[in-house]
């Protein structure tokens, strides 16, 4: 009689624990990640041949399917073996974008270039081609997108920007701007503009989201492998933002702005995003006839000299980044109308000059302005929109309203509060500097922000007054212009 052993109870499923937890062999792609079910000659997904190799899956799992450890290219080294010599930016040869950028552009890193049509992108660009093709030992590319090869020619001959090693092309497809990178391996890459560029491989049209995406992430990618420095333009929308998938901005290394008004010389190259240095730079240039120049001084821009001292008008400093600069603000008292006047400004925040304007109606007796057209202005085409400038426009508006002159040699510096006092603003001894260094000799500022509260001496030559509202403001403008 043959007696049959009985089974645990688990003892199966215990077996089918262990198999499941040893590793498995299976195969994987060297060049595209793919796993075949068996060892394969040629990868069919890519198409590599000889690619396909054993390796064992064990680990977490991404939609189902382990994801498997691979020996990396290169091994992890401590922080301090390793050399920043790479990463070392080399100057463009133009000032004020170098100020941007920190220092210049690093080899390998990719920086996007946003600005409206007609601002002056293409201008500063080729400029800065024809400089890294004549100083920095490597030839440039530009390649436009937008414009023939002839056109670029006939804006390089206005601005002087012929160069041998300054190379020119007009290509539209992704295959044929690698061909030119092959071709010419430049040391800088110009490309006007990453909208119109496209990759057959890719679905939708150029300048779609998914073609903006691919093109980008593989300008990237080549820029990373051979150390080009690249420079990709962009365009915006309607509301100043750059154009494209948010995603792009992430995968670049820097993101600038390039501002400014068709109608004035001023342009401002405005960091937003900078993993070589601080996001917060501003760089000055002005546009005219042979191209675009550096502005290494701007503050005498935004300023308007007199021959005698003019109503209406009072002289702030305003921060753009990390810049001190100088800049007057203006205001007209109109006639008095029936029902709502008009409040216009000019490169001014317009609620906060409404909010100006109650706290002078309310916090001054003299003033009448609840039913008067008030203009205000900024003189040179600069935008000033923080709270420091709040001071100058009450002082601006009050003098235009009085009809009683600024002195010439006085700055404001503060933010208005509704019930008329003057708020502390931040770089005041920076401010200070900047006006003094332009002979300014009265300032005044919010207590708590002079040179002895600050723990700073102020600068020579020039008094500096704490006022700690609106009307103590008036009072010190108006001592200070009877003087």
């Amino acid at each position: 009689m043959t007696t049959s052993r009985a089974t645990p109870r688990g003892a199966t499923g215990s077996a089918r624990s262990r198999a499941a937890r040893e590793p498995r062999p299976a195969y994987e792609c060297d060049a595209c990640g793919h796993q075949p079910p068996k060892w394969v000659g040629r990868c069919p997904e890519c198409g590599e041949w000889g690619s396909v190799v054993e390796c064992t899956l064990t680990g977490p799992t991404v939609s189902g399917r382990v994801v498997s450890s691979r020996m990396p290219a290169e091994p992890a080294r401590p922080i301090a073996t390793i050399s920043a010599a790479p990463a070392k930016a080399r100057p463009t040869g133009v000032a004020e974008l170098d100020r941007v950028l920190g220092g210049g552009l690093v080899p390998g890193a990719v920086v996007l270039l946003a600005g409206e049509p007609g601002v002056g992108k293409s201008t500063l660009l080729l400029d800065v081609a024809q400089q890294w093709a004549a100083g920095a030992g490597s030839p440039s590319l530009v390649v436009s997108g937008e414009e023939s090869v002839s056109q670029v020619r006939l804006r390089a001959e206005r601005m002087d920007a012929l160069h041998d090693q300054l190379y020119l092309a007009a290509e539209s497809d992704l295959g044929a701007v690698l061909g030119h990178l092959d071709a010419v391996k430049p040391g800088l890459l110009v490309l006007d503009s990453v909208q119109t560029i496209s990759t057959p491989g890719t679905d939708g049209v150029p300048g779609g989201v998914t073609q903006v995406r691919a093109v980008t992430a593989a300008l990237v990618a080549v820029a990373k492998e051979r150390g080009i420095a690249t420079v990709l333009v962009g365009h915006v929308t309607k509301d100043g933002q750059v154009a494209g998938p948010r995603v792009l901005e992430h995968l670049v290394d820097v993101v600038l702005h390039f501002e400014g008004d068709k109608h004035s010389s001023l342009r401002l190259v405005r960091g937003v995003k900078n993993r070589f240095g601080a996001a917060d730079e501003v760089g000055c240039f002005e546009m005219h006839e042979r191209g675009i120049s550096s502005l290494a001084d701007p503050s005498g821009l935004f300023l308007t000299r007199y021959a005698e001292p003019v109503p209406g008008t009072c002289v702030t400093v305003a921060m753009e980044g990390r810049r001190a600069l100088v800049t007057e603000v203006q205001a007209l008292i109109g006639a008095t109308v029936a029902g709502s006047p008009r409040r216009t400004v000019s490169g001014l925040d317009g609620a906060r000059l409404a909010m100006v304007l109650a706290v002078l109606q309310r916090r001054t007796e003299r003033l009448t302005l609840h039913d008067r057209e008030v203009f205000a202005a900024t003189v040179g085409g600069i935008r000033v929109v923080e709270p420091a400038a709040d001071l100058a426009v009450a002082l601006a508006v009050a003098s235009g309203g009085l009809n009683l002159a600024i002195a010439p040699h006085l700055v404001a510096i503060g933010e208005v509060g509704l019930t008329g006092e003057v708020r502390r603003v931040g770089a005041v001894p920076r401010r200070l500097a900047e006006a003094a260094r332009l002979g300014f000799r009265l300032a005044l500022v919010p207590t708590g922000c002079g040179p002895g509260a600050s723990g700073v001496s102020g600068p020579e030559n020039m008094q500096v007054i704490e006022v700690a509202d609106v009307r103590s403001a008036l009072q010190c403008a108006a001592r200070a212009s009877a003087e």
